[in-house]
C-alpha cells in the first residue's frame, strides 16, 4: 500500500465509522482527472473485494462489504497495467521480483498478467510494483461490520509483533489496543506454536529412527509450503502433516468457543492466501498485516505505547515466541525433543534456510542428497517472520525484540505450560502419547 492508497484506506475507515461511506465513494469518483477504472480497482482491493467498475459500482461495493464473501485470490493486478517499467533484462520489475515466475507477459498484447497456477500469493510483487498496479486484498472494512455488531472477536497476534508498535508497546498494551478497536480479547499465536512444537517433537520421534532418516518441517511459513507443493512436490511426503500456528490458533479457539471469530495479525501477505486454502477455509476469518493495523490504529488515534496494560498470566513459552525468527522453530522443537525423547536428541541435526533463494537452494540440495540434516526449517522471508513484507521495523531490530521477549518468558519449554495442558484437556489430549493418535490430533493436521 503506497501513501495514496493508505490515504484512501483511512478515508474509507473514517467514512464507514461515520456511516457516510456512500457519500465518500461518490466524492472520490467526482475528483478531477480521476481514472475511474483504476480508482475502482484500488477501492475494491482496500475493501477486500473483486468488484469491477460499472454504473452500479458504489452500490455493489456497499453490498459487498455488508455481505462479505472472501475473494478467491489475495493478489490482484490492474488490468490495464502494461510493461512500462522495463529492466535491463527486458523484464518488468514485478516479473523479476516473482520467486516462482508467476508473473509473465502475454505475447499478444505485451501486457503483464499473473499465472494463478504458479502464484503462491506471497506478495513480493506488491512491494516491488512502483506504480501501485498490483495490490493485495485488505479485509478491515468487512471486519468493521463484526466489530460494530459486538460479535465475539479474538485477535490472534503473530510472535513477530514485538517491537512493531514501539519500544514500550508490550503484549499487555497491545491487548488493550485491540479491545479499544472492539475485539473481545487478544491471544498470542506463540501459544499454539507451543502445541505444534510438541506435535513436531512426536513426529520427529516417529520419522527419525536412525541418523540417516529425515523430515521437513516449518509448517508455519506458507511460502515454504507453497514452494514444496508447486516445485518440490516429490519431497512433500517427508513434510510433517501439521497446520501452521495461525491455523491451529483458529481451530483451537473455535473448538473452545464455536461462536467466536478469529482474526490473525502478522507481517505476511501469504497468510491471507493460506486462510483461503480449500482445506483451511473457516479456520481463520480475517487476516490483517502489521502495516494495515498501523494505519487502523492511526485512524482511530490509538498510540499503543500510551495505553494502560491489560495484564494476564503467562501462557506462551520461550520456544513458541521464537517462531518469529530464523532457527526459532528448530530451537523450540529441539528443546522439546531433548525433554521428551532424550535418546533421540543425539540424532538431531538441524538445517535452516531463510529467504526464497536459500529455501530453493536447500530443497534442491536435499533432492540431490547433499543435505545431511534430519530436521529442516524453511522461512520464505530473510530473517524469518521478523523480515516479512509488512513489518514496521528493520528485521534485525524485530529479531532483538523477539529474542528479549522470548528469553524473559517464565515458561521456557512448551511442555511446561500448565495453561496449555489445561487447553489440551479440552481437546481430549491428556498426554504425549495422545499426540501419536490420529483421532486425537486431527485438529492440528492437514493433508498436503
Amino acid at each position: 500500500m503506497n501513501n495514496e492508497h493508505r490515504k484512501i484506506f483511512k478515508e474509507l475507515i473514517t467514512a464507514f465509522e461515520e456511516d457516510t461511506l456512500e457519500e465518500k465513494l461518490k466524492e472520490l469518483f467526482k475528483r478531477e482527472d480521476v481514472d475511474k477504472n483504476k480508482l475502482s480497482f484500488i477501492i475494491s482491493s482496500l475493501s477486500g473485494l473483486d468488484t469491477t467498475y460499472n454504473d452500479d459500482y458504489i452500490k455493489n461495493i456497499l453490498e459487498g462489504i455488508k455481505n462479505y464473501t472472501p475473494s478467491k485470490y489475495v493478489i490482484s493486478k490492474f488490468s490495464e497495467c502494461g510493461s512500462c517499467c522495463h529492466q535491463d533484462s527486458g523484464k518488468s520489475i514485478c516479473e523479476e521480483s516473482c520467486p516462482l515466475n508467476a508473473i509473465t507477459r502475454d505475447p499478444k498484447d505485451n501486457k503483464i498478467y499473473i499465472n494463478r497456477e504458479l502464484c503462491i500469493d506471497c506478495g513480493i510483487c506488491v512491494d516491488n510494483c512502483e506504480h501501485g498496479g498490483i495490490l493485495d486484498k485488505v479485509e478491515f472494512l468487512p471486519l468493521l461490520n463484526l466489530l460494530k455488531s459486538k460479535s465475539i472477536l479474538i485477535a490472534a497476534v503473530a510472535p513477530a509483533i514485538m517491537g512493531q508498535f514501539g519500544k514500550t508497546a508490550n503484549i499487555y498494551k497491545l491487548r488493550t489496543a485491540f479491545k479499544k478497536l472492539g475485539f473481545t480479547d487478544m491471544v498470542e499465536v506463540a501459544f499454539f506454536a507451543d502445541m505444534l512444537t510438541l506435535k513436531e517433537a512426536v513426529e520427529y520421534d516417529h520419522f527419525v529412527k536412525t541418523e540417516k532418516d529425515f523430515m521437513i518441517t516449518s509448517c508455519c511459513c506458507p511460502m515454504w509450503v507453497g514452494m514444496l507443493k508447486r516445485v518440490y512436490n516429490d519431497l512433500v511426503k517427508n513434510v510433517s502433516p501439521s497446520v501452521s500456528p495461525m491455523i491451529a490458533a483458529g481451530r483451537v479457539m473455535k473448538k473452545i468457543n464455536p461462536n467466536c471469530k478469529v482474526v490473525f495479525i502478522g507481517p505476511c501477505l501469504a497468510k491471507k492466501a493460506e486462510a483461503k486454502e480449500k482445506d483451511l477455509v473457516g479456520d481463520i476469518d480475517f487476516v490483517l498485516t502489521f502495516a494495515e493495523l498501523k494505519d487502523i490504529f492511526d485512524t482511530y488515534g490509538i498510540n499503543v505505547e500510551e495505553l494502560e496494560e491489560d495484564l494476564s498470566h503467562e501462557y506462551a513459552s520461550r520456544g513458541g515466541r521464537l517462531y518469529a525468527r530464523t532457527a526459532g522453530v528448530s530451537t523450540a522443537v529441539g528443546d522439546a525433543i531433548k525433554r521428551l525423547f532424550p535418546e533421540k536428541h543425539k540424532y538431531l541435526k538441524t538445517a535452516q534456510a531463510h529467504g526464497v533463494r536459500e529455501c530453493k537452494e536447500i530443497l534442491s540440495r536435499l533432492q540431490d542428497g547433499e543435505i545431511h540434516a534430519n530436521f529442516i526449517e524453511g522461512m520464505g522471508c530473510v530473517g524469518g517472520c521478523v523480515g516479512g513484507p509488512k513489518v514496521l521495523i528493520p528485521k534485525e531490530v524485530g529479531r532483538d525484540f523477539v529474542n528479549d521477549f522470548a528469553e524473559n518468558s517464565d515458561i521456557k519449554v512448551a511442555v511446561d505450560s500448565s495453561c496449555m495442558i489445561d487447553v489440551l484437556k479440552n481437546l481430549d489430549i491428556t498426554s504425549i502419547e495422545d499426540f501419536k493418535s490420529k483421532e486425537k490430533i486431527f485438529i492440528f493436521e492437514r493433508d498436503f
